[in-house]
């Protein structure tokens, strides 16, 4: 072993992912020859990164692991699954989901899982790729005709005047009666048995340190809360940072295999994709 194992942890710039690493980011567990250094960008430019290799631990889409399976397997911890709710597609009336066929919708990238499961959900929409954070502001705009909301605007588009068409968690859960696989964490496979096992204990320590010291972690976490108020960003680190983060069970699994798998079916993905968590 190398005496300084530089490993990059590459993550989206928000809220929950601030709490499951903030035990790495603020030193407050050892690490022994692991030097954690921390990569901020938005998912879909993480999931694209990720079809390159880029960085040895990263945040994914659970869509975009059918594309890097062979460079990436998906940690047992760090899971963002949403039980019962999820990505929300909104409009600036209120709509039927009859209404989407041929419709312009935003979505917050077409490697993202909010874009898969829009897609199993209703396949005949014109995509229109925005940033997540400027999606409300499009549809308000008349640029499209609804949009794809991810990460804090699942919880304040009813505040700012947007109609609920779909929650696609929920649609999920009374389909398969399973949580909605959303995002992982992914290490790369050339790291080798023994790295990968001391980085994936390592990263489970940190979520169970931050729903240890919730208060500490949660007040890390507000700088990136975007808008949130303390109760807010409380409650959308709750529903992705919880005990599905700390492993996913046998239900998160299942979820994953089954998602992929109809998306194989629908012929939404190249192929089919058998499933590799690190044990």
């Amino acid at each position: 072993m190398k005496e300084n194992q530089i490993i990059r942890v590459a993550h989206s710039p928000d809220s929950d992912d601030a709490f499951m690493f903030y035990a790495l980011a603020a030193g407050k567990i050892p690490t022994g020859i692991y030097q954690f250094t921390h990569r901020l960008e938005d998912i879909e430019t993480l999931n694209r990164k990720a079809l390159g290799g880029e960085y040895e631990v990263t945040a994914v889409s659970i869509h975009a692991y059918a594309y890097i399976a062979d460079k990436y397997a998906l940690l047992p911890s760090g899971a963002s699954m949403g039980d019962r709710y999820g990505p929300v597609l909104v409009a600036s009336q209120p709509w039927r989901t009859a209404d989407l066929s041929g419709k312009r919708i935003a979505v917050p990238g077409t490697m993202t899982s909010a874009y898969l499961a829009l897609k199993l959900f209703q396949p005949d929409f014109q995509h229109v790729v925005i940033p997540f954070d400027q999606i409300m502001a499009a549809v308000q705009r008349g640029e499209v005709d609804a949009g794809l909301l991810i990460h804090e605007g699942q919880l304040t588009y009813a505040a700012e005047g947007f109609h609920k068409v779909v929650d696609l968690g929920e649609w999920w859960h009374e389909r398969t009666g399973l949580p909605l696989p959303l995002g992982g964490n992914a290490i790369r496979r050339d790291l080798g048995s023994t790295h990968i096992r001391e980085v994936s204990r390592l990263l489970r320590e940190s979520i169970r340190f931050a729903l240890d010291h919730r208060e500490d972690a949660l007040n890390h976490a507000l700088q990136y809360a975007r808008g949130l108020d303390g109760k807010q960003a409380d409650r959308f680190v709750g529903m992705y940072v919880n005990q599905r983060t700390l492993d996913y069970g046998d239900e998160g699994r299942r979820a994953v295999q089954l998602f992929l798998d109809q998306a194989h079916e629908r012929k939404l993905i190249p192929a089919r994709v058998v499933v590799e968590f690190v044990d």
